[in-house]
C-alpha cells in the first residue's frame, strides 16, 4: 500500500503551506454540516440557518464553533450533540452568530428538527432540544402533498410551542410619536400602535397588507423609536389565502430586516385573533426572502403553536 506523505511548500519566504492528502488528520475531524431554509417549502426563501451535527467525542470547544459561525456567516448556526439515556429523542443546542453564543431562534429549531425528522432511520415524531432558555420540544406534524406541489415538500411540518407575548394595554403613543413612528415608516398611514410586553417591540398596524410590503423604512429614524424594533402588519387582500402580512425591523440588534420571525409572531397571533375573531391563523411574512408560518393561538393557556415547512438546500463537512 503506497504510503500517504504530507507535501510542504516554501511560501513567501517563511510562511510554509502544508498540504496533507484526503484522509489524514484534518479529514478525520470532518463536521457535517446543512444549510435549512426555515419557513419555506421551497428553497432560497425562508429564513436560512446553519445545521452541524458534533459527535460525542468532540470537544465543545467556544473558539472553534465561533469561527464556524463566524465562516458560514448566517445570523445563526447551531451545533447539535446527541444526549443518551433518555426515552426522548434529545439534544444539545449550542446556537451561535458570527460574532457570539446567542440564544436558539425559532428559524433555526425549525432547521434543526427538519434535518433530524429527514435523516431519521427510525419512527420519531418529537425532539427535545436543551438549550441556554431551556428545554424546547419540536414536533413533527403531517401534511398533505398533492401530484402539483414542490417537489422538495417534506410532507410534514415543524411545530414549536411558545408563550404569548401580548401587548401591553397600558401604554398609549401621543401624537407626536406616532408622527415619528410614522415617518420612520416612510409616512405610512398607521391604524394603530401597540407596545409587546417582553420583547419591547412596536406592534404598528398600517392600512393594508399592501402597505406593508410597499414601505420603505428609515432604519436610523427606527433606532430613534420607542421601542427595541417594529412589528410591522396589516390586513390582507381578499383571495390571499393568508389572515395577515407581516415584517420586523431591528436595525439596533443589526437587523434591518429578518427574512421570517418566530417571536414577532408571538405577539402577533393574539393581536390579529382578537380582531378576527379565529384562533388558527395563517401568516406570510413578506420580507424580501419571504416565509410562511401556521397559527395557533390557545387563549386559555396563552401559547402560541407555530408550525414551519423547510428545505434543506446544501450540505458538505467543515474540515478542521
Amino acid at each position: 500500500m503506497e504510503e500517504k506523505k504530507t507535501v510542504t511548500y516554501c511560501v513567501e519566504g517563511n510562511i510554509s503551506l502544508i498540504i496533507r492528502p484526503l484522509g489524514m488528520s484534518l479529514a478525520k475531524k470532518a463536521v457535517k454540516y446543512s444549510v435549512v431554509d426555515a419557513f419555506s417549502k421551497v428553497p432560497f426563501m425562508g429564513n436560512p440557518a446553519a445545521v452541524c451535527f458534533l459527535d460525542n467525542g468532540r470537544d465543545e470547544d467556544n473558539r472553534w464553533m465561533k469561527g464556524v459561525a463566524a465562516e458560514i456567516n448566517l445570523l445563526q448556526t447551531c451545533f447539535l450533540i446527541r444526549l443518551p439515556g433518555t426515552s426522548v429523542l434529545r439534544f444539545r443546542l449550542r446556537c451561535f452568530s458570527p460574532l457570539r453564543e446567542v440564544k436558539v431562534c425559532a428559524h433555526t429549531l425549525i432547521a434543526a428538527a427538519h434535518l433530524i425528522f429527514s435523516c431519521a432511520s427510525e419512527h420519531i415524531d418529537s425532539i427535545d432540544f436543551v438549550t441556554i432558555s431551556g428545554v424546547q420540544t419540536a414536533k413533527k406534524i403531517p401534511t398533505l402533498v398533492t401530484a402539483h406541489e414542490n417537489s422538495h415538500d417534506s410532507g410534514f411540518c415543524v411545530e414549536l410551542d411558545y408563550p404569548v407575548d401580548p401587548v401591553d394595554p397600558d401604554i398609549e403613543f401621543n401624537e407626536d410619536e406616532i408622527a415619528q413612528i410614522s415617518m420612520a415608516l416612510f409616512g405610512a398611514s398607521i391604524i394603530d400602535v401597540k407596545k409587546t410586553q417582553k420583547s419591547g417591540d412596536l406592534l404598528v398596524e398600517v392600512s393594508s397588507g399592501e402597505n406593508v410590503i410597499e414601505i420603505k423604512p428609515q432604519m436610523d429614524a427606527i433606532t430613534k423609536c420607542p421601542g427595541r424594533g417594529i412589528i410591522l402588519t396589516g390586513r390582507v387582500p381578499p383571495g390571499s389565502g393568508f389572515d395577515f402580512y407581516s415584517r420586523f425591523f431591528c436595525p439596533e440588534f443589526r437587523i434591518n430586516e429578518d427574512h421570517v420571525t418566530g417571536s414577532s409572531h408571538c405577539a402577533l397571533a393574539p393581536y390579529w385573533s382578537k380582531k378576527l375573531g379565529k384562533c388558527d391563523l395563517n401568516a406570510i411574512q413578506v420580507s424580501p426572502r419571504g416565509g410562511v408560518l401556521s397559527i395557533i393561538f390557545d387563549e386559555e393557556k396563552q401559547r402560541v403553536f407555530l408550525r414551519g415547512k423547510a428545505v434543506t438546500v446544501m450540505g458538505g463537512h467543515i474540515m478542521v
